[in-house]
C-alpha cells in the first residue's frame, strides 16, 4: 500500500517538477546598452554600445561595437556554454573563459593580464521573463582591488527591409 502511494505521488509530482524546471534562455539578438539604467562603477563606461549575440546550442558569440574615451571599438568573442575553456584575443590581451549554467542564468568566469596585473572576472547574464532585457552583472578582482559593473541591454526589434515600391 505504501509503495503504491509513493508511486502515485511520484507520478503526480513529475509533471509539476518539469513545470518548475529552469529553461535555459536563448540570448540571440541585437542588444543596445541602456546607459541610464547601467552602473559602470569606478571603471567608467562607454558612451554607446551594441552587442549582436548569436546563441545556438552550446555555441555563443558576441560582436560588440562601442564608443568610449578611446574612440570606436569593435571586437568579437566566441564561447561555448558546455564548460570547456574558450580563449579570445581582445587587442593585445588573451582572455580565458569558462561558462556554466546556474538555473536560467549564464555565468562567465574569465582571467587575463591587464598592464601586468592579474584580473579575474565573473559575469552573470540574466534575461528578463519577456526576453526584452539582458542584464549583466560583473565582478572584477585583481591585484589592485575589486570592482563591479551592472550593464542593462534592451533587445532591438529587427525590421525586415521592404521594397521601395511596396504598398504600405
Amino acid at each position: 500500500m505504501i509503495r503504491r502511494l509513493l508511486f502515485i505521488t511520484f507520478l503526480i509530482a513529475l509533471p509539476i517538477a518539469s513545470v518548475f524546471a529552469q529553461k535555459r534562455p536563448d540570448f540571440s539578438g541585437t542588444w543596445k546598452l541602456n546607459l541610464a539604467n547601467s552602473n559602470f562603477g569606478i571603471l567608467g563606461g562607454p558612451t554607446s554600445r551594441t552587442d549582436v549575440i548569436i546563441h545556438k546550442g552550446p555555441s555563443l558569440s558576441s560582436s560588440t561595437t562601442e564608443d568610449n574615451v578611446q574612440g570606436k571599438q569593435q571586437y568579437r568573442i566566441n564561447y561555448t556554454t558546455d564548460g570547456k575553456e574558450s580563449v579570445n584575443k581582445l587587442g593585445p590581451y588573451e582572455v580565458k573563459s569558462t561558462l556554466k549554467w546556474v538555473g536560467s542564468k549564464l555565468v562567465i568566469s574569465s582571467r587575463f593580464i591587464y598592464s601586468n596585473v592579474n584580473i579575474t572576472s565573473e559575469v552573470t547574464w540574466t534575461l528578463s521573463p519577456d526576453g526584452k532585457t539582458l542584464t549583466t552583472n560583473t565582478h572584477f578582482k585583481g591585484d589592485l582591488g575589486d570592482s563591479s559593473q551592472k550593464l542593462v541591454f534592451e533587445k532591438q526589434e529587427v525590421v525586415a527591409p521592404t521594397p521601395a515600391n511596396a504598398a504600405p
